[in-house]
Parts: C-alpha cells; sequence; structure tokens
C-alpha cells in the first residue's frame, strides 16, 4: 500500500488568497476600475464600455512603441508575405525562418543567445523547473532561492521546481542572507526581478559580487527595464554585466517597451538555449510566435539602433523627473516609469482609481496579494509619448481628490 504523502500549501494556497482578496475585486469591478473593454480612440487614449474616455496612465508601453508606425508597418509587412500567421506546431520541430532571423537579430543586439517565447511567464514555466534539476548547473540542483517580491511569473513555479531542488525565499533584496545562504551550500540559484513591477530595483552590484565570489546562478526577469534603459535598450541586468556567462539566465517581455510581443530567454551559451528548445515545456509546445509579432520584433530591433531610442529613453526620464517633482512616493529617484501611492486600504485606492478614470485618467488599485495586506495602492506607469502638461493635469487631479477627501499619504 502506497503511503499518500500530505505536502499541499507548501507554496501556494489559491483557496485562501481568493477568500481574502475576492471581495476587493468585486468592488473594483463594481466601481468600473477593472473589466474594462475599450476601443482606441487615439495614441494612448481610449473609450471604455461606459462610454469614458481617458488617457492610460497603467500601461507598460514606456517608450510608446505600441502605437510606432515602423512596429505595426513590420507587423502587416511580415504577414503580407510570410501569406500565414504561423506554422502550427512545436517550434523545435519546424519553425518560420523569420523567427530564426528574429533569434539571430535579438541575439546580435543583446549579446547573448536569445530564444523566443509565446510570453515571458511561458519563458518561466520552460526554463526554472529545468534550472532546478540541475541542466544548467552541471547536473547538480541548485538551492532555489526566489526573491520575496519576485514577479508572480516565476513565483507560482515553486512548487515544480521543489520537485528537483530545494526551494527557499530569501527576504526582499537581502545581500547579506543570500551570501550566508552562498556560503552554507554548493549551489545557489537567486530568482529574483531586475526591475519589479511594484516598485525597487535588484541591486546588481551586489549580485555580481557574489557571482564572483560564489559562483551564484542568477536568474532574473527584467521585463520592466528592456529597451526603457541601457544602450540599446539592453535593460538594467544586461547592461551592467560586462558579459553574459554561464550562471546568468535573463528573461523579459517584447510586450512592455520592446513594443512587440512574446517572451525572450537570454543564455550565455548555445547548448542552454538548444537544451531549452528541447525539454522547455511551455516555452516550446504547440506554436511560436506569429508572422505579426515577428514582423513588429524585427522593426523593434532596427530601431533599438537609432538616436530615436535614446531621444525616447531620456523623454521617459523627463516625464519621470517631472511626475516626482509634483508628487512624492517611496519610489522618488528611481530611473524606473513604476510609481505607486499608498493608500492603505484596497477600498481607498479602488475609490481614488474610480474618481480619475471617470475624470479621463485610466490607473488601477493594486491590493493582496500583489501587495502586502493593508498596503494597497494607485499604480502609476509614464510613459516617454505623454506630453508634460497631461502629467501635470494628471498630477494636479491626484492632488485635489486627495486633499478633499482627507486620505492619509504624503503627496
Amino acid at each position: 500500500m502506497t503511503k499518500r504523502i500530505d505536502t499541499k500549501n507548501q507554496f501556494s494556497n489559491y483557496k485562501k488568497m481568493i477568500s481574502i482578496t475576492d471581495k476587493d475585486w468585486i468592488v473594483a469591478e463594481k466601481m468600473k476600475t477593472s473589466n474594462l473593454n475599450v476601443t482606441i480612440e487615439n495614441t494612448n487614449y481610449f473609450r471604455d464600455q461606459y462610454d469614458r474616455n481617458f488617457y492610460h496612465f497603467y500601461t507598460t508601453s514606456y517608450l510608446g512603441l505600441d502605437f510606432h508606425p515602423a512596429l505595426l508597418e513590420g507587423a502587416l509587412n511580415a504577414l503580407t508575405e510570410t501569406g500565414s500567421l504561423r506554422i502550427p506546431n512545436s517550434k523545435n520541430r519546424c519553425k518560420l525562418n523569420i523567427l530564426e532571423l528574429y533569434e539571430q537579430e535579438l541575439s546580435t543586439l543583446f549579446s547573448a543567445h536569445c530564444l523566443t517565447t509565446l510570453s515571458c511567464s511561458a519563458a518561466s514555466a520552460g526554463v526554472l523547473p529545468l534550472l532546478a534539476s540541475g541542466t544548467f548547473t552541471a547536473n547538480t540542483p541548485p538551492l532555489m532561492c526566489f526573491d520575496k517580491s519576485a514577479h508572480y511569473s516565476m513565483n507560482h513555479l515553486k512548487a515544480a521546481c521543489a520537485d528537483e531542488a530545494e526551494v527557499m525565499i530569501c527576504p526582499h533584496n537581502d545581500m547579506d542572507f543570500l551570501e550566508d545562504q552562498c556560503k552554507k551550500n554548493q549551489r545557489i540559484a537567486y530568482i529574483a526581478d531586475g526591475v519589479y513591477s511594484m516598485g525597487g530595483i535588484a541591486n546588481i552590484e551586489a549580485i555580481q559580487y557574489l557571482k564572483n565570489k560564489y559562483g551564484l546562478f542568477i536568474y532574473m526577469d527584467d521585463s520592466h527595464s528592456l529597451s526603457a534603459n541601457g544602450r540599446h535598450g539592453a535593460g538594467h541586468i544586461r547592461s551592467n554585466l560586462n558579459e553574459l556567462d554561464n550562471n546568468t539566465i535573463i528573461v523579459a517581455s517584447l510586450a512592455k517597451s520592446f513594443g512587440a510581443s512574446g517572451g525572450v530567454v537570454m543564455f550565455g551559451n548555445l547548448e542552454d538555449k538548444q537544451k531549452t528548445l528541447r525539454y522547455g515545456g511551455p516555452s516550446n509546445w504547440s506554436q511560436s510566435l506569429n508572422s505579426a509579432a515577428i514582423g513588429a520584433g524585427r522593426a523593434s530591433v532596427a530601431l533599438h539602433y537609432t538616436d530615436e531610442l535614446i531621444h525616447l529613453q531620456n523623454r521617459l526620464q523627463a516625464n519621470i523627473i517631472l511626475f516626482d517633482s509634483l508628487i512624492s512616493t517611496n519610489q522618488q529617484g528611481s530611473f524606473t516609469a513604476i510609481r505607486l501611492i499608498h493608500c492603505g486600504q484596497a477600498e481607498t485606492a479602488t475609490h481614488a482609481v474610480a474618481y480619475l478614470a471617470d475624470n479621463g485618467f485610466f490607473t488601477a488599485s493594486v491590493f493582496f496579494p500583489v501587495v502586502p495586506k493593508d498596503q494597497s495602492a494607485i499604480r502609476i506607469t509614464l510613459r516617454a509619448d505623454m506630453p508634460s502638461e497631461l502629467i501635470i493635469e494628471f498630477c494636479n487631479l491626484v492632488r485635489s481628490y486627495w486633499h478633499a477627501n482627507s486620505i492619509p499619504t504624503p503627496l
């Protein structure tokens, strides 16, 4: 008779999470701040099903490339010239030639061996269990140290990784804790974000130190920095590494500042890329990027070599500085485009977001489990193509609402 081992809820507890947070989602939908269906009226300007027009202040297209004519033209041309949306099979069997060209172009741009995926989440779902198995660490499964604030797209894979290796949660950005683990264990893999979706930045200098001293393996999601930062848009992590060695894997979204679709995995060697292509499951199953996504992506690669990218990066930084001069947040002075105005209770944040939407600006209330309980906030993201006058108008509206409702938060 086989004995059942009860190991449930070691890494997730959806039942408990839903019981805590579902009421907040219900309120958000009732107040018309979630589940919106929009049509595009103009660049970054929408109309929803309630006949409201608003500017998008919650977008992750930080450079505004989602509306760029060159990317739209690239998508249309690739679709027309290819004559098909995609080849419907696993891409390790057969793929469009333009996808191979695209991956070669990405590899040159980022000085890495690049593999594209349907999304950044699919990349992590395929790569992290392989990392846990020891596939990238000489067949020695590493202690998998997940930063406490690592994005959900990585966090939800803890259970799959735990089937292959020991999994540990590290205090956020605590490099002393991480060094202690490096001293105690033969092999450590640190799983974290380069730029965190709720604000915050990885300490790349300390991470590099641990890599050099202890051979720390790092798996970094740099989705919120790719294109927006670094030479040729390499992002926060890749820009601060002299080389992409065999102890580093970077994943990133191609659907944020990059302006296209899908995800990319950057490897330090071709062998690890090939192993992922063969055994990376969700990063390979069923289908690859479609021809329109590939065409837009190739147009974005070309743009990344131009002065226009530098101009857009500089415009984004100018808008960030302007916002910080008008509203104070915990992210003050950070180069990232993400700002959180803390409200405490989820309902307070949702009421504020509803007011802003009714007055022409779409943001979002973020609450548990995205942020800790009783630390709900309004999440705001800035873009390079936002006129200064629009940012000033938005900030004035936020300040007037806060003062009118006596909300205790520093502005």
